[in-house]
């Protein structure tokens, strides 16, 4: 929690003192990208001069506030539909793909060791399963010593592209949860506790016994959160890594997809992680400012070509360098300079 605010107070100052003739590129959104967004910033402001004000919100609100023209860029990871963007005057592509994990706050027992299957995680969200002795967990966890307790349930409470990808999964593993609320960055939760952003489910996840909740990997990690195992599509256990994550976003065929539009959950494969999600940037292809637009750009092609080891140190998985080619080809046809 304190490394990221400390990035954003970091950010505003560094706002502050650029120099009025190169005026930060300003964007809002996705909370889940907002760690690999902060490193590339800072990186970027050594290199270049040139600062990055990004105001981790939520998707909900990147999408907002991109369609306002108030930013330069907007965050989601709730993809838009090519007709949508078409409305809206918009070029999407997907910057960095990571993964969502399910974390707990139980006591004695370690990241990694327990595992939920989609079922059994969308039942504790629907509010079927309420204690963590269930026999549902009891019989995916038969060496963990599970407390009778009941399960304070953690969720966003904010417009999230990352509940998009959690209930996205949730639809596809249960019918029962596909039926009565379905995927959205904003749902109606049968119940939970409503925290803002990856940064606020973070934090009331450490300071809360027996919960549960989800954010992405690299909060997880970040704060030392104890993150759980998942069986994937192939009826396999597995552990959140790069090695999974990057299974699951083996499938994407991004050159098909009009806007880029691809969902990463539930991917076949023996060692797919079940949660995983790209990241897009959404601007307008006649903007009002072409100067911040070009100078966005130039931030993004930079991050493509030389951020992708601080994005894998932090588990996030860079985008291939054909979809990379492939995105530059957008960036020349559709954003008018």
């Amino acid at each position: 929690m304190n490394f990221l605010k400390t990035i954003v107070a970091a950010g505003m100052v560094a706002a502050s003192t650029t120099a009025a003739f190169a005026a930060d590129i300003t964007g809002a959104g996705a909370t889940f990208p907002f760690p690999i967004y902060s490193k590339w910033a800072d990186a970027y402001k050594k290199e270049t001069g040139n600062g990055l004000n990004y105001q981790s919100i939520g998707s909900g609100g990147g999408i907002k506030q991109i369609q306002a023209k108030t930013v330069t860029f907007g965050a989601t990871d709730m993809p838009l539909k090519a007709e949508q963007l078409e409305k809206d005057g918009l070029v999407q592509w997907p910057m960095v793909m990571g993964a969502i994990v399910a974390v707990v706050n139980l006591e004695g027992v370690k990241p990694g060791e327990m595992v939920f299957d989609g079922e059994t995680l969308a039942n504790v969200y629907l509010g079927k399963i309420t204690k963590w002795d269930d026999p549902a967990i009891k019989k995916l966890n038969p060496n963990v010593k599970l407390p009778s307790e009941a399960i304070t349930v953690v969720r966003r409470s904010d417009g999230s592209g990352t509940t998009f990808n959690f209930t996205n999964y949730l639809s596809k593993a249960s019918a029962d949860w596909k039926s009565k609320v379905g995927e959205g960055t904003a749902v109606e939760w049968p119940v939970g506790v409503g925290a803002k952003g990856n940064e606020g489910v973070s934090g009331n996840i450490g300071q809360t016994k027996n919960s549960i909740g989800y954010v992405e990997y690299a909060y997880a990690k970040q704060n030392k959160l104890t993150y759980t195992g998942l069986v994937n599509k192939a009826g396999k256990t597995v552990q959140p890594t790069v090695e999974a994550f990057q299974a699951a976003a083996s499938n994407a065929d991004w050159a098909k997809a009009p806007g880029y539009y691809v969902i990463l959950t539930d991917q076949p494969g023996e060692k797919s992680w079940p949660i995983t999600a790209a990241t897009f940037i959404l601007m307008h292809k006649d903007a009002t400012d072409k100067a911040a637009s070009q100078e966005a750009i130039k931030f993004f092609r930079w991050a493509f070509t030389k951020g992708d080891k601080a994005a894998e140190e932090l588990d996030y998985i860079p985008m291939p360098d054909t979809v990379v080619k492939q995105i530059e080809k957008t960036w020349a046809a559709d954003i008018k300079s």
